[in-house]
């Protein structure tokens, strides 16, 4: 099975530098990052292949990414403590664009992906607002 997602955090990383072809040059450099211990949030990186297999396939998705990326959500989860979707101690996340090679006027970052009217009010109580 191909891995279409790769992890990094709490000190470890599936990824390394020299894998920005693959990572893409944000990925390659957080998943550095983190094996060389400094203290990245942890996260997972989508491969640059997903794009290829994208335009390849008819603008799909690759069967087992949902799973690979449900997993690295539960990861993520693990390390801070939080749930992605939870009403109680929710997890946001934030998606950043990373190609291959550096690309002017690419994606925005969309941050704290999984807020929502529910997630909110936990966040609201958790901070005592």
């Amino acid at each position: 099975m191909t891995q279409w997602v790769y992890t990094f955090g709490d000190g470890k990383a599936e990824g390394q530098a020299g894998m920005k072809n693959l990572l893409g040059g944000k990925g390659a450099n957080l998943a550095e990052m983190s094996n060389l211990g400094l203290p990245v949030p942890p996260g997972f990186t989508i491969t640059t292949e997903v794009c290829t297999y994208y335009y390849d396939h008819g603008r799909s998705y690759p069967q087992e990414l949902k799973g690979q990326v449900e997993k690295a959500l539960e990861f993520v989860g693990r390390l801070t403590g939080r749930t992605f979707g939870d009403a109680q101690n929710p997890l946001l996340v934030s998606v950043r664009s990373g190609a291959r090679a550096s690309m002017p006027g690419m994606m925005d970052t969309v941050l704290n992906l999984g807020l929502n009217d529910v997630t909110v009010e936990a966040l609201a109580k958790g901070a005592g607002d």
